[in-house]
């Protein structure tokens, strides 16, 4: 009887806490529209469409200058392989009118814009991110990174071609350097199947 009693507690202490999720709070303020071109955005939606149709990919990845080497990649854990290319996002609210935007029209129809970085903001360690556009779908998106600290610096050049708003490709060349340490040149490229 003594048990009863208490899960007969615990369920009504659960349901009066239930009960107050209900309750209208303060209204969340809605969310500001990107500033500038969302990579965020397109790369989640790139992620859940490469891992819906269980797309595949071949790679090709040097080392220190070396020749490449290439791997068939059958079954990718997208979100990671994507993830370098998640540091070219530049709608963080800290960086809200650090880059000015270019747009050029191109043959075609199609329209370049590059959003470049302007001086005075070390925050932003995007130094430029050009996007080709024909309408609203992408079809290029190209980043320059550089991270530079007391004990460590990169730069990363990243790169993704699309084709009717699908990823196609996408390759990352960089260099990085510990303090004490040589440099790190690597590439890496993939083409999706």
């Amino acid at each position: 009887m003594r048990k009863h009693r208490l899960a007969i507690g615990a369920l009504a202490a659960g349901v009066v806490l239930l009960g107050g999720c209900g309750e209208a709070g303060p209204a969340a303020p809605t969310a500001r529209r990107p500033l500038y071109f969302d990579v965020k955005g397109l790369l989640t939606q790139q992620v859940a469409q490469l891992e819906q149709r269980h797309a595949a990919v071949t790679k090709h990845v040097s080392l220190r200058g070396n020749a490449p080497e290439t791997v068939r990649v059958p079954a990718v854990k997208w979100n990671d392989e994507l993830q370098i290319f998640f540091q070219a996002d530049i709608n963080k609210a800290a960086l809200r009118g650090a880059y000015a935007v270019d747009s050029v029209a191109l043959a075609g129809g199609a329209m370049r814009r590059t959003y470049t970085r302007r001086p005075g903001q070390p925050n932003a360690p995007v130094t430029s991110l050009t996007v080709v556009q024909r309408g609203v779908v992408p079809q290029e998106i190209a980043a320059t990174i550089i991270q530079n600290n007391p004990l460590f610096s990169a730069q990363k050049q990243l790169r993704m071609q699309l084709e009717n708003g699908q990823l196609r490709a996408y390759e990352v060349v960089g260099t990085q350097k510990l303090v004490l340490f040589d440099s790190l040149r690597y590439s890496a490229a993939g083409r999706v199947e």
